[in-house]
């Protein structure tokens, strides 16, 4: 009988004999991949290109039996787990080295109920699968800036999207989640049932178990919104960001906006101006003509447009396989000198991927009680997110460093709180990152959910929550 060297949860290693996995693939509707198995190379492979790692074996979940069952084998056997969704994380937690990956990318069901205005995503359903169902009847929830984001680690850290200010975050409309314990167990947890697991399921990322199903609000939304660009020469930034941090204080929450440094068609550094009008488009036109008309843009494509195209419009410019890095924090304000430091920077992109956002919060973001989810930092009215893209692995020190550089720069404008779906690896940001993510009095009772629902540890590839930390 032929044995399988796995790596523990202790940095150990763990041998599993060829018997045990036979009989789980007996156990399952899903499959079994191991490396030589056909798919294994396309399974373990994520959105972000530079992580590259090779689980002992991946479990491709048809549903939440298999899930408790995966999750079992791993616990009985103290395993090293890693959990796949959307595998858009840039930290790469859905894949490990050496351990077991519990794959849900197969569980993409998306059921819409257009009149109870609710609608439930499998734990593998990215937005783009979300969005095709429930835009049939004009519906929407919060959701994120790439349609080949995972549903389930966007809402489980928060969840921005251009509906934010309309509607809160996507963990705002959440009404259940179906989850799988470190034990095993099935459990639901809403308002109403394991109540202080739900709390924590909305921003506390993957620590308190598997979530297979997610239950959300929908609201009225499109099919058509007035949408679109304007896009700017880099000459033009200082201003136009400042004029459009003006116009946002006083825009209404149906207008979701985003400034980004990006770079033009010919190559050149730019500066864009994203906005989204989730109400009727004539209503939306008439709100955005003050910036179509303040300084004549490049190029502008604001029109009527279908909610679900918009959804996409980075999709183009953030394509799997490139090598990612990222930074952020929140601004509580934006200052005429954190303008000009980006300008600069900008002015220095090490390639045509890399990029500067600043998200727009406010509206109904900030009106949700603090208490009422794990995502904090509702009073910042602005997020900002340095991005690093590129294709060529002899770049990645000088790629990196413009990202770390940036952000330095950026220091005495930000805040020292963070978006938890934007956070590196700890070894990058460091512990204490993550609990400045939940604000004061949180980290705490996050702690003691772990402790609670997930005492080993067993869910650790993730913006982990130490069971022993506070």
């Amino acid at each position: 009988m032929s044995a399988f060297e796995f790596a523990a949860r202790d940095a150990a290693t763990a041998a599993v004999d060829s018997a045990a996995i036979e009989a789980l693939e007996q156990d399952l509707r899903g499959t079994v991949l191991l490396p030589a198995s056909a798919g294994y190379d396309e399974a373990r492979h994520i959105w972000n290109g530079m992580v590259d790692r090779r689980p002992a074996m991946i479990v491709r979940c048809a549903g939440a039996a298999d899930v408790a069952t995966a999750v079992n084998f791993g616990r009985e056997r103290d395993l090293l787990i890693a959990v796949k969704g959307g595998g858009h994380n840039v930290a790469g937690n859905a894949v490990c080295d050496g351990g077991l990956m519990i794959d849900l990318s197969a569980m993409r069901e998306v059921r819409a109920d257009p009149e109870q205005r609710r609608a439930r995503a499998g734990g593998g359903a990215t937005w783009g699968d979300f969005d095709a169902e429930t835009q049939v009847f004009g519906l929407a929830t919060t959701g994120g800036l790439i349609s080949a984001t995972g549903v389930a680690g966007l809402t489980l850290g928060g969840g921005i999207g251009w509906l934010s200010r309309s509607y809160g975050l996507a963990c705002d409309n959440l009404v259940s989640v179906d989850v799988v314990t470190a034990a095993g167990g099935r459990v639901r947890a809403s308002a109403e049932e394991n109540a202080d697991l739900f709390w924590g399921l909305k921003g506390g990322s993957g620590n308190f178990g598997i979530a297979t199903s997610f239950e959300f609000r929908l609201h009225p939304v499109g099919p058509l919104v007035f949408a679109g660009m304007t896009l700017y020469p880099l000459d033009a930034a200082r201003d136009m960001l400042i004029w459009f941090r003006d116009f946002m204080q006083q825009a209404p929450d149906a207008l979701g906006g985003l400034a980004g440094f990006v770079t033009a068609p010919d190559g050149t550094p730019a500066f864009a101006l994203i906005g989204v009008y989730c109400g009727e488009p004539s209503q939306g036109e008439a709100v955005l003509k003050p910036l179509r008309e303040a300084r004549r843009p490049l190029l502008d494509t604001f029109a009527p447009s279908p909610y679900r195209k918009i959804q996409t419009l980075f999709d183009a410019s953030s394509p799997p396989g490139l090598r990612y890095y990222w930074k952020s924090s929140f601004l509580d304000s934006l200052p005429e000198e954190a303008v000009a430091v980006a300008v600069g920077r900008a002015r220095e992109f090490p390639s045509p991927n890399c990029k500067i956002f600043v998200e727009f919060l406010g509206g109904a973001v900030s009106r949700i009680p603090r208490e009422d989810a794990v995502f904090d930092h509702r009073d910042s009215p602005y997020n900002l997110l340095i991005i690093g893209g590129w294709d060529d692995p002899a770049r990645d020190d000088i790629c990196r460093a413009w990202v770390r550089q940036t952000w330095q720069a950026m220091r005495p404008f930000e805040t020292e709180g963070v978006y938890v779906n934007y956070l590196g690896t700890e070894s990058d940001e460091g512990a204490d990152r993550l609990a400045a993510a939940y604000g004061p009095g949180k980290y705490d009772r996050l702690v003691a959910l772990k402790r609670k629902y997930d005492p080993a540890n067993l869910f650790r590839m993730n913006q982990n929550i130490p069971p022993g930390a506070g």
